[in-house]
Formats: structure tokens, sequence, C-alpha cells
């Protein structure tokens, strides 16, 4: 039976395609009961969900994805049940948005020498709130004409030694999970599975990000496998980090796996959420 606890999800204020209204009430929908908002770099999102979410008789989570650059590495690490208002959060979320206008402006840049005109404000066009990322540089580029779909735009233009990659130094590691424990939250290193960085180097960014005060790894996410959901479930177990759960849901059309969707939990994981009142209450 699928699970009904989404952590992890994305909405128009960053690279989603659903404004955060329209994506808590398309996760009621797929029957989804907790559920977390976790944009990219942003929480200005979280209050609408949040209010949305109470319509629809979910529990919602205030969450957001925060982008760290790891020995020259871009990973993620997702804030759960932060307070969008701690000051050292909200001011080095506002630094990272910034850089991320400055990366824009290089990947144009890049585009253009490749001989693609156009391409910052066609991403712009796409970023219908302002933050700007590499998805919306895929729309643009996937509206004319040079791929199909967004996997195979990211593999021929947007990935390191492509056209259109740039190298950007975002936050550290240590500011990040200083920035969601200090406001309450539980910091989650988000889909390691994605992390092109090898076996040794995993380990050792599992072994940082615990002794840095980090909580939580996904451990089932859109973009790990059945294979994978047992790795990382050992791997947490290895290093005493809790597992966490979501879709990284994008919108329609985006991602392998619908909202809703996800499987349970590999035995013996300790869930993220094993002490928090909203699964309580899910569970009464």
């Amino acid at each position: 039976m699928p699970s009904p606890i989404d952590l992890h999800s994305h909405s128009t204020v960053s690279d989603g395609l659903l404004a955060p209204e329209a994506l808590v009430a398309h996760a009621a929908e797929q029957g989804v009961k907790v559920l977390s908002l976790t944009d990219h770099d942003d929480t200005s999102g979280l209050a609408p969900a949040a209010s949305a979410a109470a319509g629809h008789g979910m529990e919602f989570i205030n969450g957001v994805e925060i982008s760290v650059t790891w020995r020259r590495k871009t990973i993620h690490v997702v804030g759960l049940r932060v307070d969008p208002d701690h000051g050292p959060l909200r001011e080095g979320l506002e630094k990272i948005r910034a850089g991320r206008h400055l990366r824009a402006e290089n990947i144009a840049a890049s585009l253009e020498k490749f001989g693609i005109k156009g391409s910052l404000e066609g991403a712009y066009a796409h970023a219908r709130q302002g933050i700007i990322g590499r998805a919306h540089f895929a729309r643009y580029l996937i509206d004319q004409g040079y791929a199909s779909n967004m996997k195979a735009i990211f593999k021929r233009y947007l990935v390191k030694g492509k056209p259109g990659y740039v190298e950007h130094h975002w936050a550290t590691l240590e500011e990040v999970v200083a920035w969601i424990n200090g406001s309450g939250g539980v910091a989650v290193l988000a889909h390691p599975g994605r992390y092109d960085i090898g076996r040794s180097n995993m380990l050792l960014l599992l072994e940082e990000f615990r002794n840095l005060g980090g909580t939580a790894i996904e451990v089932v996410t859109g973009s790990h496998n059945a294979d994978q959901f047992q790795e990382y479930a050992k791997l947490a177990h290895m290093f005493g980090l809790k597992s966490s759960m979501g879709s990284d849901y994008h919108g329609p059309g985006h991602g392998n796996i619908e909202m809703g969707r996800l499987p349970d939990l590999p035995r013996g994981c300790i869930p993220v959420w094993q002490d928090w009142p909203e699964i309580r209450s899910l569970n009464n």
C-alpha cells in the first residue's frame, strides 16, 4: 500500500509547474495526508500551501531544499519543520537566490557562444515567480526544439562538460545544516543516489553531514530505484541517521513517480517523522 507521506515537492516558487495551492490540491487528490513543500532556496510558497493544506484536511510541514557546494559538487539538503522567519536561514536563502541570478546570466552567455540565443529571457519566462534554475533553461530549450524532454536536454546541454554548464559555488554544508538546525528544523540529505561522487566520497559526505548535525537521508525518493531504497536504508543505519521519503514532484510529466505512489520505507529504517505530532494524528 502506498505511503500517505510526501516530504519533498516543488511549486512554481522554484522549478515546479503547479502553484503552491494547486500542488496541495493535487497531492490531496492523490491521497497524500502529510505534505512538505520544499522549493529550491525559497520559502515564500509555504504560507499559501499551508493554508491550502488546512482546507484539504492535510497535515503540512514547512520545508525548503537548499543548494550546497561540497568538494566542488552540487548537492541538496532538505530542511523540514523549518521556521522561515529565522534570520540566518532567511538571509542565507536570499544570498543563494542572488547567486542564482548570476549563474543564470553565465549559463545564457555560455549557451550563446554555442549559438543558442535568447535563453536568459526564455528561461525567465518559464520562471514565473522569479527564482531561476537549470530546469527553466531546459524548458526553453525544449520549446526551441533542441530535444523533446528534460532528461535529454540536461544530458546534452546542462551538465558538466556541456555548453550550458557553468561552475557555481553555493552555500557550504556546514552553513546550511546550521541554518536549518538553528531554525528548529531537521536537515535531510536529499536524493543521495543522484550524486555522481563514488562510494568512498558518499561515505565521507554522510560522515561529515552527520558530524555537522544532519538528521536524515532520503531513502525513498522519486529518483531512486528499488535497489537504492535498500542501499540507502543500509547507509542510514550505518551512520545512525534517520530516513525520509518524498516524490520530488515537479508537476505533470516531470519526474519518475506520482505523488501518493511512494512505497513505505524499508524495514528497519527509523523515520525522520518518528516523534512528529502530525504523524501521530495520522495514525489515530
